[in-house]
């Protein structure tokens, strides 16, 4: 269906927009930048901070019986307003003029940041938002760059604990309302309000309540200034000094889209990444706050072999040669392979491959079922269980687990294989049932029950420390990007079983993600036909599964309602 398109005239030039679109959308779209800070496009707009005023005009009305003259193009002359509007809470009309700049504008501009910089600390150089502050680029692009005020500063609550994970410093607080619109709005806990009246209004908590809410943390990403901040992140790293790199969260089916920050190897912060088939905005606080154990010293960092039920360190190559030849003693049925719906789609086609190798018949991933939010945590706690049936083919993931373990018990089965899982530490194994196989290998990034009874141990890359693809809950691929580089002898899962393939005998020839995304291409009929290229930073749709995300079957009503612009 064609949308209602209406003329717009933008500092000058002539645009078309959809009938109902928001000046400042409206600029944006144009390419025309309009300051703000109450204003976000998931939000309702308050018109709270009056930052984004620009001058409006529209065509005079005609006298009784006047026709009104248009230009060459059809366009009706405008009759500017003699006082400015706000572009946040404004929709435009046909013939519309905006001015984005110009005395009445800047005037009007400077004297809202004077009045947001009156009892402002000057406390910059410390303050945790520096470098990415609002009010810090905006007041030097749009204030006068002195102030005339010269009483006290008012002073207002510092260093409150308002939640578990978010601190508020008030005195930098601008009245915005992001975070209380953000709390009522998006995730239905209305704890946040303002409390006093004038320039002693404070930011709150409603009495007997705190911020404990798991989304608590994205107050702090849309906060423009630096009164929210994060009790995780507050105080530890200057935003200038971190590398960015965009990828997708792991913790469940979702796979929110992520920036994580880093510096010299270390991870310091994820936030989340705008995309509206996943996420939107948002990002649960207890998946963006679960990756300090990538530092821990629970790490895994070099192969092991036990020897007289010692684990001693060896070299890679000494690990593959004695995984090999121990599990060459054992018929092809007698070899189970467990792999993870946590690896990449890249990862399970090398699975595949060893499969095919070694002739194994039985080969599965375990299930993680969890409790959905009815936000963006999903029931599936797998960020890639799609891709296990995809490329691996399984119909049912985990229906032959039970069969494993029983062949286990019966001595059916002598050896497994598991990547990237401690089945101990998750339930499903029992540590009998592992004391009694004559051979296991393991591969995981943290030490565990499951590879304290392996024969062969191999440390393997994390999430942030490999590159690859997964398909979310909805049927989404997407890219997962490298952030670190693993530790010590640390390699990534599918280097591991191209190894373990060519010293079977196979041959491979990957050298990198891109190349077994190409083998997946060719054999699996779900990729047939697409590049590496075509999935781009915000992923593509491959398959339809049915499931919705319930925050963003919100945010649709929510728009079609005309609440947000989204």
């Amino acid at each position: 269906m064609s949308q209602d398109l209406i003329d717009v005239q933008i500092d000058g030039k002539w645009h078309k927009f959809p009938k109902g679109t928001r000046m400042i959308e409206a600029c944006r779209l144009a390419g025309v930048e309009v300051p703000h800070y109450c204003y976000h496009p998931k939000l309702s707009s308050p018109g709270n901070c009056r930052m984004c005023l620009v001058q409006m005009g529209m065509p005079p009305r005609p006298n009784p019986g006047e026709t009104p003259v248009t230009d060459a193009d059809g366009h009706l002359p405008i009759s500017w307003m003699p006082r400015a509007v706000i572009a946040c809470a404004n929709t435009i009309s046909p013939n519309m003029g905006i001015r984005t700049t110009g005395e009445v504008t800047e005037s009007c501009r400077q004297g809202v940041m004077e009045f947001l910089l009156a009892n402002h600390p000057l406390d910059c150089p410390i303050c945790d938002q520096a470098g990415e502050c609002s009010l810090q680029e905006f007041s030097v692009e749009h204030g006068k760059g002195e102030s005339r005020f010269r009483d006290q500063k008012v002073k207002k609550p510092k260093n409150v604990q308002v939640g578990p994970r978010v601190r508020l410093d008030d005195e930098r607080c601008i009245m915005c309302s992001r975070c209380i619109r953000f709390m009522d709005e998006i995730v239905d806990d209305p704890v946040l309000g303002f409390t006093d009246r004038g320039s002693h209004t404070t930011l709150a908590v409603h009495p007997g309540r705190d911020l404990s809410n798991n989304y608590s943390i994205n107050t702090v990403d849309i906060c423009p200034v630096g009164a929210l901040t994060s009790n995780d992140f507050r105080f530890r790293m200057r935003a200038w000094f971190m590398k960015e790199t965009d990828t997708i969260d792991t913790n469940c089916g979702t796979g929110s889209n992520i920036t994580v920050s880093t510096r010299q190897g270390k991870i310091y912060r994820i936030t989340p990444r705008r995309n509206n088939e996943v996420n939107s905005d948002w990002l649960p606080d207890s998946h963006r706050l679960n990756f300090h154990w990538i530092h821990s010293d629970k790490r895994l960092t070099d192969p092991m072999i036990k020897d007289r039920g010692k684990h001693r360190i060896a070299s890679h190559q000494d690990a593959i040669i004695t995984a090999v030849d121990k599990l060459r003693k054992f018929k092809p049925e007698e070899i189970a392979i467990i792999a993870s719906g946590r690896m990449t789609n890249e990862e399970l086609m090398m699975v595949r491959l060893l499969k095919q190798q070694i002739g194994v018949k039985d080969v599965d991933i375990i299930p993680r079922l969890g409790k959905p939010d009815g936000y963006l945590i999903s029931a599936d706690l797998n960020p890639n269980t799609h891709g296990a049936k995809s490329v691996l083919g399984l119909k049912d993931p985990g229906a032959s687990l039970e069969n494993i373990k029983k062949d286990i018990r019966s001595r059916k089965i002598k050896a497994l294989i598991v990547f990237q899982e401690d089945l101990i530490t998750g339930g499903l194994f029992k540590t009998v049932d592992l004391e009694s196989l004559d051979f296991l290998v393991s591969t995981y990034p943290l030490a565990n029950p499951t590879a304290d009874l392996a024969n062969v141990i191999f440390p393997a890359a994390c999430w942030a420390e490999k590159n690859g693809t997964m398909i979310n809950v909805t049927g989404r691929l997407q890219r997962l990007h490298q952030v670190i580089e693993a530790p010590g002898q640390t390699l990534k899962p599918w280097e591991i079983i191209r190894d373990l393939i060519q010293a079977f005998g196979g041959k491979t020839g990957f050298y990198s993600s891109m190349d077994i995304f190409s083998q997946i291409t060719r054999e699996v009929p779900d990729f047939a036909g697409l590049k590496w290229s075509d999935v781009g930073p915000q992923g593509i749709p491959l398959l339809k599964t049915g499931i919705t995300i319930p925050l963003l079957e919100r945010e649709k009503q929510r728009i079609k309602e005309g609440k947000i612009v989204g």
